[in-house]
């Protein structure tokens, strides 16, 4: 089994090795749950097959300019995915990264069997993918692929761009880190030159944007840092008492609100949360199954459903 599975996780880094320009022995130390000793030893494997890898110092492994062997052939398993993947890209990303999917796809497709093919067809007229609204301001479809295009060749970006407290929106010059998926909506982090500060952005908030030729001012940080960062904002203990056959319905947005832990007693499932916004977002989230709940704790949650519900007109 151990033999199978080196085996396998070999064979894996040397994919790994001829899709990227780089690879790191720490990234794939984490990938694969093992320590940085266990990839030295897998890379000298491969070393020893007759793969040309030449070492960075500090930087990682990389396979010699030129070096290639033909591509091999995809399983079932594989082609149903990319299937499933080219419609999810429909779902989720911005018109233009989706059509520069599509285009790839196609290339791959290529080199599939007849059958492959139309086995291929045959699952993707079979897939119908909801498009999420509003995940994108209409007069910029293309904002995402921008600040891919951003943090790849480090450029710096010109937008504007209106916060959730502004009515209008403002010019700003940033650095962009990386994007991230959470809930129903596309965030990026980037250093913002107005701000003299890293910001987090929300995408469909972008009205206008614009890739320069100007290189980054900085050298940044992966993005999981200052994601992890932001874990140290401080939050608020809320306990909700939910009624039972109701609560299920929660499971598919509560994570983004903090959601900690659940019991079930009796009729109600109390939910815990950790709240980074207890004054707006949290209250009006809330309201949204206040019928079928009630609040444990904290008192001034309460007080601010309590004022929201008094400002309501009907």
């Amino acid at each position: 089994m151990d033999i199978t599975k080196r085996f396998n996780r070999v064979i894996a880094i040397y994919f790994q090795l001829q899709a990227k320009p780089l690879v790191r022995a720490q990234d794939l130390a984490d990938q694969f749950e093992v320590s940085k000793r266990t990839i030295y030893r897998d890379i000298r494997s491969l070393e020893q097959a007759g793969i040309p890898i030449y070492g960075e110092a500090g930087s990682g492994y990389a396979l010699v300019e030129g070096y290639k062997i033909a591509l091999p052939r995809f399983t079932n398993e594989e082609i149903i995915t990319l299937a499933a993947a080219e419609q999810l890209m429909k779902k989720f990303v911005d018109p233009d990264l989706s059509k520069h999917f599509a285009s790839a796809i196609n290339k791959i497709k290529a080199y599939l069997r007849s059958h492959e093919k139309m086995n291929i067809t045959e699952l993707e007229e079979n897939i119908a993918m909801s498009v999420l609204e509003n995940r994108f301001n209409k007069n910029v479809p293309s904002a995402l692929s921008y600040l891919f295009d951003g943090v790849a060749r480090k450029k710096l970006i010109n937008m504007e761009y209106q916060s959730g407290s502004s009515t209008e929106p403002t010019s700003r010059t940033i650095e962009p880190v990386g994007a991230f998926h959470e809930g129903a909506y596309w965030y990026f982090m980037a250093y913002c030159h107005l701000r003299k500060d890293y910001r987090q952005f929300r995408i469909d908030r972008i009205h206008k944007i614009h890739l320069t030729d100007e290189p980054f001012t900085k050298k940044h940080k992966r993005l999981s840092y200052y994601l992890k960062k932001d874990e140290n904002v401080p939050t608020t203990k809320i306990r909700l008492a939910i009624s039972r056959d109701f609560a299920r319905y929660l499971q598919w947005e509560r994570n983004y609100y903090g959601f900690v832990a659940e019991e079930t007693r009796g009729e109600e499932v109390i939910m815990t949360f950790e709240s980074k916004n207890i004054e707006q977002e949290f209250p009006r989230w809330y309201l949204m199954f206040a019928d079928r709940a009630r609040i444990l704790e904290p008192e001034s949650l309460k007080k601010k459903v309590s004022e929201l519900l008094s400002k309501i007109k009907v």
